[in-house]
């Protein structure tokens, strides 16, 4: 057996989409413009899938901040905490974070990601029950991977199939943990949260929240859904991300938990990959107070993101089943996704694309990512140029989706 040959279907798809052009894979910008805007194959281009959901990637005071750290503090820490030692930033930025969400433990990841692993898979272990809903992103799949618990799905936002499990697991010793999402990276879609909490529970299982796409844009402060739900004191945990609303890289997890501390010397991802470097500590650090103190930038985005939703869906367009700043156009096969992929691209929108087996339901689909940095005047260009281009490849009106659900 050959050293890819467990590989040789999807290296199939990929040669297969390759041969008909460009892809995303391959895409390269030239030059950042702005918050919105890049140069790619030398033409100007309206960026929509870069989830610099309210614009901070650019925003002065957030550059400004990285650069003095930078300046002050060098380049990178060369290390992990455990071995290299705390910057005083990285302890600041834990204080700000369990403060925002009203919480008293934070800890900060090098990725999203490694928040998500870490966190799920040292929380649980043989014994233990893991229950995730059946859209949850894929560092939540690989945290099952990491730990001896007892992975259990359920019904993608579907409270009832959650209760069947934790039914039928009720008598089971052992932790039960609950993982959601805010807000789902596909479709866009949000969580029942409410509904979970309370049957989570009512059987006696823990709430952990991943409120990557939902932190900075849901909650009267931008701390996401547990906050918009009035959950903040019900929910165990929350992760989250830095690579969304604040603009940078890395990962993070709040909570009340009285032994939450432990997790620093249990959690192998945070123990053993270097943490991060100054400037990106100090840009989130401004981003988190931008995202405190400046409202408007939410309201913008949902202005953008309604128009935009609003546009495509009065048009005929199939969308995820919720305005969210994931705006999800389902298509009805890969080749059609793709071409009409390459057809934005080359009328200068850059967005997302979605293909099985990463998305749910097997669906494709073109991702917009919407920005509280995108004018009125970007986001009426783009709804135009997908309509004319949904006309032109035959998809309107015709064209359904189990997305709509």
């Amino acid at each position: 057996m050959g050293l890819f040959d467990s590989h040789s279907a999807l290296i199939a798809r990929y040669n297969a989409a390759r041969a008909a052009g460009p892809m995303p894979t391959g895409v390269v910008m030239d030059r950042l413009l702005s918050a919105s805007e890049a140069i790619i194959n030398g033409k100007r281009t309206v960026t929509v899938g870069t989830h610099n959901y309210l614009g901070l990637a650019f925003d002065e005071t957030c550059i400004e901040a990285a650069v003095a750290a930078v300046r002050g503090e060098g380049t990178g820490t060369c290390g992990s905490r455990i071995a290299n030692g705390s910057f005083s930033d990285h302890v600041a930025l834990e204080h700000e974070l369990a403060a925002f969400h009203g919480m008293r433990h934070a800890m900060v990841f090098s990725t999203g990601y490694q928040a998500n692993l870490g966190i799920i898979s040292t929380l649980v272990g043989a014994g233990d029950f893991l229950l995730l809903d059946a859209d949850s992103h894929a560092s939540i799949y690989d945290a099952c991977k990491q730990t001896q618990a007892s992975a259990v799905r359920f019904k993608h936002n579907d409270v009832a199939s959650l209760e069947a499990r934790l039914r039928r697991l009720a008598d089971e010793p052992g932790v039960k943990l609950v993982v959601v999402e805010g807000i789902y990276s596909m479709l866009g879609d949000i969580a029942p949260l409410k509904a979970v909490v309370a049957v989570a529970k009512r059987y006696g299982a823990l709430v952990l929240v991943d409120e990557a796409h939902s932190m900075g844009v849901l909650g009267q402060r931008g701390c996401g859904l547990a906050e918009q739900e009035g959950l903040l004191d019900d929910v165990d945990f929350i992760v989250g991300t830095f690579s969304k609303s604040l603009g940078a890289i890395g990962g993070y997890c709040v909570s009340n938990h009285e032994r939450f501390d432990i997790l620093r010397i249990a959690c192998r991802p945070y123990m053993f990959t270097a943490s991060l470097p100054p400037a990106t500590v100090a840009s989130v650090r401004a981003a988190l107070k931008a995202v405190r103190e400046r409202p408007e930038l939410r309201a913008r985005l949902w202005r953008n993101v309604r128009q935009l939703y609003d546009a495509l869906g009065g048009a005929g367009f199939q969308l995820g089943p919720t305005p969210s700043p994931i705006v999800a156009v389902c298509l009805p096969s890969d080749e059609t996704t793709m071409a009409m992929w390459r057809a934005l691209l080359d009328e200068g929108y850059y967005v997302n694309i979605g293909l099985p087996p990463a998305t749910p339901s097997g669906e494709s689909l073109l991702r917009c990512a919407i920005s509280a940095a995108h004018s009125g005047d970007q986001i009426e260009g783009l709804a135009k140029t997908l309509i004319r281009l949904g006309h032109a490849f035959g998809v309107l009106p015709e064209v359904r989706c189990s997305a709509a659900r």
